[in-house]
Order: C-alpha cells, then structure tokens, then sequence
C-alpha cells in the first residue's frame, strides 16, 4: 500500500483560525493512524494579502496546538519556476494556450453573457488562436495570460471519502486561468503542482474548496499524473447557523491561548465538530490517532458552542496536574498584576494553592484571577460581604480564632478543625456561622474552597495577618 502523504495548506492572510486548525488536526490524525507523513505548506502566492507576520503566526499556533509536521515549511514563493516549467509543458502539449484578451474585453463579454443569461465564463475565444495572430499579438506587447484547456462535455466524478459520489458537468468548467500576465502562477494550478511534486496521497480541506476540485482533478491527468484521493470536511457554523466568523467570538487559534485555554482541550473541541466515536466525549491524542477515519466524520455543518468548549477545558484544567497548571498559570499572573514579572513564588506552595481551586477554574485567566487572594499581600472586601459577616456579631469570634490559632505550630487541616470547634462550642454556633467570617477576611469574599483548605495555604503569618486586619475593620466600623 502506498505511504499515506497528506499536507496542511494555509494561505497566510490571517492567523490560524479554528477553521483551519480543525483542518490541520484531521491531517494530523490521519496521517498518524496510517504510519504517514504530515506536510506544512504555506500557500503564499498572494503577494497583496500573504505576509510574514501571518506565516510566523500560522507556525505558532501549530506549535502551541503540537501539530508537529514531518516536512517542511514549505512556501510557494520559492517554486515560482517550477510552475512555470509546468505550465511551458501543458502550453507545449496544447493543454493549455495563451490568451491576449484584455480586462475591459472580458467585462464586456461578461456583462453581455448576464444580459443574455449565458454562463459567466470564459468564451474560449483564444482557445485555438492561430501562432501568427499569437505573433501579431506579441509584437503590439499585449502580455497574455495562460489557460488551461477544460473539457467541454462529458463529466467529472469527485468520489469524495466523506461526500461520496459529487458528479460536475464539465460544460460548466471555465477554461481557468493558470498564469497571470505578470507571470505569477494561481492557486488551482499552484496547488496541484505541489501536490504531485510532493507525492501527497490524500487532499482533506474543507468543502467550500469542492468546486475546485474538477478543475483540479483535470490539471492532474493533463500533466499525467494519479489523481489523490479528496476529503471535504463540512463547514463550522455559528450558533445562528451562519458560516464562523469573528461575530461568533474568537476564532483566532492564539487567541483561545490568551483567554486561557488549554491546547489539549482546544484539540480535543475541534476534533468533535465534524468526528466522533460513540459516546465518548474526553480524548487522549493517542486515543484520537488510533480512533481517527473518515468513516466517523459527518457530512452535515458543525456548529461550534463556546459553552462546550468551556466545558471542555475546565474538565482538562481540572484533571491536569497542579505542577503543570502551576507553570501555565503565571503568565496569566503577571499579565493580570498579581504578580511581577522577577517575581518568585515557590512552585511547591502554588501547586497547593491551585489543588485547591482547578475545579473552580475553567480557564487559565479565571485560575489566574481566583490565586489572587492567595497571592496578594492584602484583600479588598466586597461591601455587601463585609457588611453582612465583618460585624459586631462575628467579632468576639475572629477575636477569639486568632488567639487560638497564634497557638497552632502547624496548619494542618486537623490541627485548625479542633481550633474551629472549640470556638463554636464556646460560643454554641455552627461551622457557618464563624467559617464565613474568616473566608471574607481570608479571600475577601463569600466563595471560597473549604475553610481549612484555604487557611492551610494561606499559612500561619498571612492568616493571622488578615485575621488581624478584619478585627481592626469592625473596631473601626464601631468607632
């Protein structure tokens, strides 16, 4: 059986998009389960709209997702001769011809065809133009473009592995454009020259590419070569069931980094829009690979949830290791102040701090937030917080806890349990009724993990530090 080779083509117009992401990543699989090879391929040829700056953003958003490639990249700004080599051959062969017409020509032809209710394509008028009129035309310095020749009747059969059987009539195939007069080559021809120099076996893009693949399939077997076999991915649609876009919220790969996501969870959101085996939901990589076909991959629109997605990440933060989380997590902590950027913290005590929190947290960015009161020196109070337990009531109690808990060498979670309960049988009151005091004092709200779970992160000299600020704040209410 012949090697699996499959390639991932972006045109770097933009940033790697979640479009075109989900599109590496069926690559990427599909090349894995079979044992193939997974090809980056930068399509570049739009010198108005293609820049480094989205080439460099494309390789980092790969990078971060871990679609790591075995070739390449490849860039097709540096293959401009071969492509033309290719099209001298067809022109050559009389596969395909140059046409001299100009741009005010077609637009006439084209408005007479609409007023007509002809197709709107090329009439073929330079399809058969004899070598002396092509002289007589290269002597008044009209710089032609090069066509290739379609077919005119007959079918074309796309045998889609996701679609199925797609038939075209090729009566409807224009006579396309191959090379632009300034000799730069277009993306129908550009691309199956690299797919046939670069032996690709199998073509996975998403099916607003369809239309293409007839002309395609055409240029292949006009240069003599096996055509591939396509997949055509269905479209990502938003939650009003319109094609994805930046309205649906951010589609950019890196920018789903910045708010907190984890690639992992990213992958794995993805590879649901469009897959899916059985019921399962949580995947491994390695459980992708081994379960990956295109026997499983539906024919109809996926709609991208960004509740699922949330949802997704928060089961990944919470089921990855506090260690990991911990290094992940302090970007998110100097971008939000809560810590400077020569700051050190002690990566055992923030593992701790964050076991307490990542089944709170559904992103990064909240994890980050929701450390803060571990982190900063002292906390605000919310008002209504401070109002309703930082009072007359809960005074003599904290009063009473910060004696007791100046006593305690170490802030295990027995050790403070039996402070706590000593206060509330003195005092004849429930768990509630002094935890949530010494929470707004802790954290400055109401919200928290379990008391001594908070107190035992917090640590002996903060805990009382913040016991003892809380007092103060009631005395001066009093006063």
């Amino acid at each position: 059986m012949e090697k699996v080779r499959v390639r991932f083509a972006p045109s770097p117009t933009g940033h790697l998009h979640v479009g075109g992401a989900r599109t590496a990543l069926f690559n990427y699989l599909f090349a894995r389960h079979n044992n193939g090879v997974f090809i980056l391929r930068i399509e570049d040829t739009d010198r108005t709209r293609s820049t480094e700056e989205y080439i460099e953003a494309i390789i980092e958003g790969m990078k971060w997702l871990g679609l790591e490639w075995d070739e390449g990249p490849f860039r097709q700004t540096d293959r401009f001769g071969i492509y033309r080599d290719y099209v001298e051959k067809l022109v050559r062969e009389g596969k395909a011809y140059r046409c001299y017409c100009s741009a005010e020509e077609l637009e006439e032809r084209r408005k007479l065809a609409m007023a007509i209710g002809k197709p709107l394509k090329y009439d073929g008028r330079c399809r058969n133009i004899e070598k002396i009129q092509d002289s007589r035309f290269r002597i008044q310095d009209r710089n032609p473009v090069v066509r290739f020749k379609m077919p005119q009747e007959g079918q074309t059969l796309v045998d889609d592995l996701i679609r199925g059987a797609v038939t075209f009539e090729n009566s409807q195939l224009d006579d396309l454009i191959i090379l632009r007069s300034d000799g730069t080559p277009t993306y129908n021809f550009t691309v199956v020259v690299d797919d046939v120099d670069m032996k690709i076996t199998h073509i996975i893009r998403g099916d607003d590419h369809l239309n293409n693949t007839p002309k395609q399939i055409h240029i292949y077997r006009a240069l003599g070569y096996e055509v591939p076999k396509f997949a055509h991915l269905p479209m990502i649609l938003g939650a009003d069931k319109t094609r994805l876009s930046k309205r649906h919220g951010a589609t950019s790969v890196m920018a789903y980094q910045e708010m907190g996501y984890l690639p992992e969870a990213l992958l794995n959101y993805l590879v649901k829009l469009g897959w899916a085996y059985g019921d399962q939901e949580i995947f491994s990589r390695e459980e992708l690979i081994k379960y990956f076909s295109f026997e499983n991959v539906g024919k109809a629109a996926a709609v991208f949830n960004p509740e699922k997605l949330v949802w997704m990440n928060s089961q990944y933060i919470m089921n990855t290791s506090s260690e990991k989380l911990a290094g992940l997590v302090i970007p998110f902590l100097i971008r939000d102040s809560v810590i400077s950027g020569d700051s050190e913290l002690d990566a055992g005590w923030l593992s701790s701090a964050i076991d307490t929190l990542k089944e709170r947290a559904k992103t990064l960015k909240e994890l980050a937030h929701l450390l803060r009161y571990y982190i900063a020196d002292e906390v605000e109070y919310d008002p209504k917080a401070r109002d309703k337990f930082l009072n007359e009531k809960s005074l003599d109690l904290l009063i009473e806890l910060k004696k007791s808990l100046e006593q305690v060498a170490v802030f295990s979670h027995g050790e403070l349990e039996i402070a706590f309960k000593a206060i509330m049988e003195n005092h004849g009151v429930k768990l509630g009724a002094l935890a949530q005091p010494v929470r707004v004092a802790m954290t400055g709200g109401t919200e928290s993990p379990g008391i001594f779970e908070v107190l035992g992160v917090m640590g002996k000299e903060k805990t009382l530090g913040r016991l003892e600020k809380a007092i103060k704040s009631i005395a001066d209410q009093r006063a």
